[in-house]
Parts: structure tokens; sequence; C-alpha cells
């Protein structure tokens, strides 16, 4: 909830909704793409096992050894998917060496040919000067190469750079179209980001029910950061009704899904008992993952908390810390948490 001093946003902003620093939504995020999950082959699994008990290595390696290869023949050939395929792969290290000059030029040659994907990836490495110079107005052209073929992620970030003034003149309202196109077509980062305009009244005027309404939508879509951000409006009332129990909900959604800054926030509903029960472990818990996380804040509001807390409740907290953190390299956060307060059981 990006507040713009070292407390808990929820803690200082009770009475009314008022502008939040500069950086309120994540504007990007370039890699989450999972519309184009059916354009690769999965490489799943080979770094993780590379061999069996007797050293000999796993048939599967041969097979994905082939695959690239054959790979390698297609897009020789001018294949465009393929070579979309094996920049996707060199970009990410799926089943070869990370090399983003690799990655650089095969997908060059998809976008040559067309395929938005590849001119999406080509915007990312162009404005992040990844395996190629960082050159923002070639990131703009790839990016509006892809959106005008009906990529919602290009769409998304071509709208970022409208807003930003990245690679292009800054223009809002280029802003808020790009982003409608992309949030109407279901991207949750593009809902989320335009809920975020309604917020500021950044282009449009500002609008909290407009705001909570494309929140909404970005949390039930999974996005971490719209649920936070709708937590937090049902928290201040702003465009929707106040209610901290719901606030409490979707913060719990968003710091399951690894938002370190709704795991402070949860930490502090926790400990103040503003819609769940005053729960000093359970705070703990969440103040430490968001602490672990990165987040600031929660190292602060962890020491104010420490003082509440009696030793037999610290050895609680921890032993449950780490069972959270032990169970989030085994995909059972989700049930993990659930064990740490009784809040959502009811």
């Amino acid at each position: 909830m990006n507040p713009i001093n070292d407390t808990p946003l929820l803690v200082t902003e009770r009475s009314k909704i008022r502008l939040i620093g500069g950086d309120l939504m994540y504007s990007r995020l370039f890699l989450s793409i999972p519309c184009l999950s059916v354009l690769w082959f999965s490489f799943s699994g080979v770094s993780a096992k590379a061999q069996e008990g007797n050293g000999e290595p796993v048939s599967y390696l041969d097979k994905i050894g082939s695959e690239v290869s054959n790979l390698r023949n297609q897009a020789a050939g001018g294949d465009a998917l393929a070579n979309y395929q094996l920049g996707h792969s060199y970009m990410t290290g799926t089943g070869v060496s990370l090399n983003y000059p690799e990655a650089a030029k095969f997908l060059h040659a998809a976008a040559e040919q067309g395929l938005p994907e590849a001119n999406l990836l080509l915007g990312y490495l162009c404005e992040h000067g990844k395996g190629v110079p960082r050159d923002y107005r070639k990131a703009f052209n790839y990016y509006g190469a892809a959106a005008k073929k009906g990529n919602l992620t290009a769409a998304n970030n071509l709208a970022a750079m409208y807003e930003h003034g990245y690679g292009v003149r800054k223009d809002l309202r280029q802003t808020v179209d790009w982003y409608r196109y992309a949030a109407e077509g279901g991207n949750p980062i593009a809902q989320c980001n335009l809920g975020t305009l309604y917020f500021r009244g950044t282009g449009i005027p500002q609008n909290y029910a407009q705001a909570a309404q494309w929140f909404r939508k970005a949390a039930e879509g999974g996005y971490a950061p719209g649920q936070q951000m709708l937590a937090w409006m049902y928290f201040m009332g702003g465009g929707v009704p106040k209610d901290y129990a719901i606030a409490a909900r979707w913060l719990q959604l968003a710091a399951q899904n690894g938002d370190p800054r709704a795991q402070v926030d949860l930490g502090y509903l926790y400990e103040q008992g503003e819609g769940v029960p005053l729960d000093y472990v359970t705070a703990y818990v969440w103040y430490k993952t968001a602490g672990s996380g990165g987040e600031q804040r929660a190292t602060k509001r962890l020491a104010i908390l420490l003082k509440l807390m009696t030793k037999e409740q610290i050895s609680r907290a921890e032993t449950s810390f780490r069972e959270l953190s032990i169970s989030t390299h085994t995909g059972e956060a989700v049930e993990q948490s659930q064990r740490l307060g009784n809040a959502f059981n009811r």
C-alpha cells in the first residue's frame, strides 16, 4: 500500500483518502504473460533433477536437447514461431543457458515476421537494456507493434510508456486509452493501473467508485496489488462501504500471493484487531514474512510489537514463521497461513 512514511498505510490513513506517494502501483510486470503459455514447450524440472540414483542422465534431457536442435533447424529455415520459442528460452534460461544477446537475435527474427509476442519481449529487452543497448524509443515502437495486433500485455506497457514519457512525449489521453483497452480485454495488471488513474484523477476525473471497480476486477483475477488496493479501499471506505473484515480478507489473499506490502498491512490488522481477532502471534508472522521479502516497514513494526509480546508468544510466533517459510517452498502456503489465525475460518 506504499505509504509515504515508515508506518503502515493503515495506521496513518484512517480519516480520508489522499494521494499516496509516487509509485502507488506497479506499472508493469513484463514477464507475467499468461497469454503466451501456449507458444512454447515446457522444460519444467530440468534443473531440479538432472540425474537419477544411478548417475545416468534422465531421458527427458535428451528429448529436450533434441527439441532445441529441431527448433534451431526450423528457425534457420525462417520459422517465426521457432525463432520466438528460442528467443524466449534464451531470455528466461529455460532449457538453455540464459543469454540475452541470443534471445534478442532470435526474437528480432520472429518480430520481423510480425509475431506480436516477439515484439513484446523485444520491447522489454530494449527498455531494460538486456542483450541490446537501452533504447526507450525502440521499446515504445515494439510495444506499439504488439499492442496494435491485440497483445494486452504490450498494450499495458505501451500505456505506461505514454504515462511516464519513455520513448515518447507524455500523453495521458493515450495512457488512459491503452490501459482501458487492455483492462477491458481482461488484463489484470492494466485493470489495476486503470484503477490507479481513477484513484488519483490522472488523465480522467477522480472517481473512487470506478477505482474500486477496476481494483476488484484485478483482485478477482488473482493480481496481488489489485487485492491490496481493494483492501485499502474497504479499509478507508473509498468507493465502497467501509468494512474492515472484507479489507482483511483481500489483504489475506494478497499476502498469501506474496505481496510484502499486503503482508505488513495484514500484520497491522492482527496487531490492532481490526477486521480480524487481535493476535500478536499472527501479526508477528506476517511482519517477519514481509521483512524477509524486503519490506522495510515490517522491521520497524516488528520492533514495536515485540515490546507487547510475552516470551511464550514470541516462541510460538517463531515456530509458526518457520513453518510458513518451509511451506512456501512446498506449495502449502495458503493452507499453512490459514492455520495462523481463525479470522477467515468462521
